[in-house]
C-alpha cells in the first residue's frame, strides 16, 4: 500500500472519529469563504488536511481563545524578484504576515538567465512552508525594442509544464503579437491552452480585450480605472486588484466591487519591496485598506484566499473545510486582520507573532556557487560610457513620473541645451536618464529626459530595471552617473546612491543583479541606508526613487519609456527622438 493510500485511510479515520486527529483547534470563529459567514466548531486536522468541523478530539489540542479563523491568504501575482531576497528569504516574510502560498512569474530572473533562471527559482522554491506556485514567462524578451539576457520560446517553455507547481503561462505583455497572431505567440498560447493564462492588458480598450479572451487569457492586473475594472468582468475576466510598492489602484477599483461580482474580483501585490513587506505588509495590507474603505471583512478574506485558489484551479487551497489544506491563520481582530498566529498544514509557522526559524533550511544561496549566466554583469568599456546628449534646439520629449503609478506622460518642454547637449536642470526637474545594456556588452546606451524625480544632486542606478534589467541611471551629472555604472558592474549588481563622485550607500544584488544572498534582516537594514542617502540628495518621500526608476523602462506600459535602444513610445509602439 502506497504512502498516499496511508495518509488517505488515517484522514478518512480522523473524519469519521475512529482515530484521534492529530491536531484540533478550538473555541474558533471560523470565517467561511464559501457562505460568507462565520461559523463555530472544532477543526480536526490529519496529516496537514482538515478533515472535519464539528466535535473533535485529537492528539494534540489548541484553544484559540475565541479568536477568528480564516484560511491562509494567497497572493495571486508577485514577482518574487521585487523583494530582492531568495525565495527562502521572502518565504520568511510572507508567513508571517499571513501568506501562505503566492502564484508567482519569474520573468524578472528569466529575462536575464532564461531557463537558468527558472530552474534557479523552482529549485530554491522546494521545501519551504509557503507554496509557491509558478506561472511560466510569457515574454521573454518583452518586445524586439531592447536587449535583454535570454530568449524563452514555446519549446524551451513545454518541458516545465510538468513541474507540479507550475500552474500555466503568466502575463502575457505583448498586445501587439496576440493580436497579429504571430507565430511565437500563438506557439506559447497554444501549449498553454489546458492550462492558467494570465494577462497583461494595461491600456487596451473593452474591444480589444476580446482578442485576449479568444486567446485564452484569463486575467489581467493593469487596471487602473472603474472602466477599465468592469470591462474586464463584463467580458469574463478575472479582476485582480494591485498594491505594490508602486502601482497601487485598491482606491481607484475598489467602487466597482459589488456583492454580484466580488467572487472574479482577488488582490495581488505584483511589485513590492521589502521594506514595504516587513512595515506594510503582503495582501493582509490589501485587505485591512480594503475593510477600511467599507468592504465587508469576509468579503475582503475571499478575495485574498477562495477567490484566487478557484482563479488558478488550487482545489485544496483558499478555504477552511473538510478535504482542504490545514493552511490558516489566527485572528485576534476580523476587521483589523490582527494576527496571532499562522499555521502551514497544521504546523504553527508563526507563534505568537514570532517566526519559527527551525522550519526553514540553513543552507545558503550565496552566489558564488550559481552558474555565470545569475552573476554577470557584462558591460563594454564602463569607465568610458558616455552620457552625451546631443540636441539640435531646446524642445525635448521627455518621461513624466507619475507618482506610484506604472504608466508615465510623454511631454514635450524647453530644456537647457550647453554646447549642443543636454544639461540637467535641478530648478526645472529636469534629469538625465541612461540605460545601459548589461546582458551582452553590446555598448548600447539609450538616453533620454525624465521629469519628476526631483534629485537635487547626485545620481542614482540600479540593475533592477523592468524587464530586460539593463542598467538604468538617473542624475544631475554625467560624472555621478559614471561612478554608480562602475560601481554596479564592480559589484555584480545592486542599487546604489551617487553624490560628489561618491558613494554614498548600496546594496549588493549579486544574484542576476535582481536579489540579494543575504537576510531579508540584513537586506533590510541596506534598504534603510539607502533611504537615508536619497534623502541626502533630495529625493521625495512620497514614492519610491528605485523602484519608479525600475519601471521607466518597461515599454509594455504607457506611455513613455527608455530602453538601451532609445526614447519608446507605447502609443505607436516605436522609438522616437527624444528631441522634439
Amino acid at each position: 500500500m502506497g504512502n498516499d493510500n496511508k495518509s488517505l485511510i488515517r484522514r478518512i479515520k480522523a473524519a469519521a472519529k475512529q482515530m484521534p486527529a492529530d491536531l484540533v483547534v478550538k473555541n474558533v470563529r471560523i470565517v467561511n469563504v464559501f457562505t460568507g459567514e462565520l461559523m463555530d466548531g472544532d477543526v480536526a486536522i490529519a496529516d496537514g488536511i482538515i478533515v472535519g468541523i464539528g466535535s473533535y478530539e485529537g492528539k494534540e489540542t489548541i484553544d484559540a481563545g475565541g479568536r477568528y479563523m480564516a484560511p491562509g491568504l494567497i497572493d495571486g501575482h508577485v514577482h518574487i524578484e521585487s523583494s530582492m531576497l531568495v525565495p527562502r528569504e521572502f518565504a520568511k516574510v510572507l508567513l508571517q504576515h499571513g501568506v501562505t502560498a503566492v502564484v508567482t512569474d519569474p520573468h524578472e530572473i528569466a529575462n536575464v538567465a532564461g531557463t537558468e533562471g527558472l530552474d534557479y527559482m523552482l529549485k530554491s522554491a522546494e521545501e519551504l512552508p509557503l507554496d509557491i506556485f509558478v506561472n511560466l514567462p510569457s515574454c521573454v524578451p518583452v518586445t524586439s525594442f531592447e536587449n535583454s539576457g535570454a530568449r524563452l520560446e514555446a519549446e524551451h517553455l513545454l518541458p516545465y509544464y510538468s513541474h507540479p507547481n507550475v500552474l500555466g503561462l503568466a502575463e502575457v505583455m505583448d498586445y501587439p503579437s496576440v493580436f497579429h497572431a504571430e507565430a511565437p505567440m500563438v506557439n506559447k498560447l497554444a501549449d498553454a491552452q489546458n492550462f492558467h493564462i494570465d494577462g497583461h492588458a494595461a491600456g487596451v480598450e473593452r474591444e480589444g480585450l476580446n482578442v485576449y479572451m479568444a486567446a485564452g487569457i484569463r486575467t489581467d492586473h493593469e487596471c487602473v480605472n472603474e472602466q477599465e475594472a468592469k470591462d474586464r468582468l463584463d467580458l469574463g475576466m478575472y479582476l485582480m486588484i494591485r498594491e505594490g510598492t508602486v502601482a497601487k489602484n485598491l482606491d481607484a477599483l475598489l467602487p466597482v466591487v459589488t456583492p454580484k461580482n466580488a467572487k472574479r474580483c482577488l488582490f495581488v501585490t505584483d511589485d513590492k519591496l521589502l521594506d514595504d513587506l516587513i512595515e506594510e505588509g503582503s495582501v493582509d495590507h490589501i485587505v485591512r485598506r480594503a475593510v477600511e474603505k467599507g468592504l465587508d471583512p469576509i468579503t475582503a478574506i475571499q478575495m485574498a484566499t477562495i477567490n484566487t485558489a478557484e482563479c488558478f484551479g488550487l482545489k485544496n487551497r483558499g478555504a477552511l473545510a473538510p478535504g482542504y489544506a490545514a493552511d490558516f491563520v489566527l485572528l485576534d481582530d476580523l476587521e483589523s486582520f490582527a494576527i496571532h498566529e499562522v499555521y502551514k498544514k497544521g504546523v504553527c509557522i508563526v507563534k505568537q507573532g514570532v517566526l519559527q526559524e527551525r522550519y526553514f533550511s540553513n543552507e545558503g544561496e550565496a552566489a558564488d556557487v550559481l552558474p555565470t549566466s545569475l552573476t554577470k554583469i557584462n558591460v563594454k568599456d564602463a569607465a568610458l560610457t558616455s552620457f552625451a546628449l546631443p540636441l539640435s534646439n531646446d524642445q525635448c520629449r521627455m518621461i513624466e513620473i507619475i507618482p506610484n503609478q506604472l504608466v508615465t506622460n510623454g511631454i514635450i518642454e524647453e530644456v537647457t541645451v550647453k554646447e549642443g547637449e543636454f544639461c540637467p536642470s535641478t530648478d526645472k526637474d529636469q534629469l538625465k536618464l541612461a540605460v545601459v545594456e548589461r546582458h551582452h556588452a553590446t555598448g548600447n546606451v539609450g538616453l533620454g529626459i525624465v521629469k519628476g524625480l526631483k534629485l537635487k544632486k547626485g545620481a542614482i542606478a540600479t540593475t533592477v530595471s523592468h524587464d530586460s534589467h539593463n542598467i538604468v541611471i538617473a542624475g544631475t551629472s554625467d560624472e555621478d552617473m559614471r561612478i554608480a555604472l562602475q560601481h554596479l558592474v564592480q559589484h555584480q549588481g545592486g542599487m546604489v546612491v551617487v553624490s560628489g563622485q561618491k558613494v554614498l550607500a548600496a546594496l549588493p544584488l549579486p544574484i542576476a543583479g535582481l536579489m540579494s544572498d543575504r537576510s531579508y534582516g540584513e537586506v533590510y537594514d541596506n534598504l534603510k541606508s539607502l533611504d537615508a542617502a536619497l534623502a541626502q540628495i533630495g529625493a521625495p518621500a512620497h514614492f519610491d526613487p528605485f523602484l519608479t526608476l525600475s519601471f521607466l523602462t518597461l515599454p509594455v506600459i504607457p506611455h513613455l519609456k527608455l530602453t538601451d535602444a532609445g526614447l519608446f513610445a507605447f502609443d505607436s509602439f516605436s522609438h522616437i527622438s527624444v528631441q522634439a
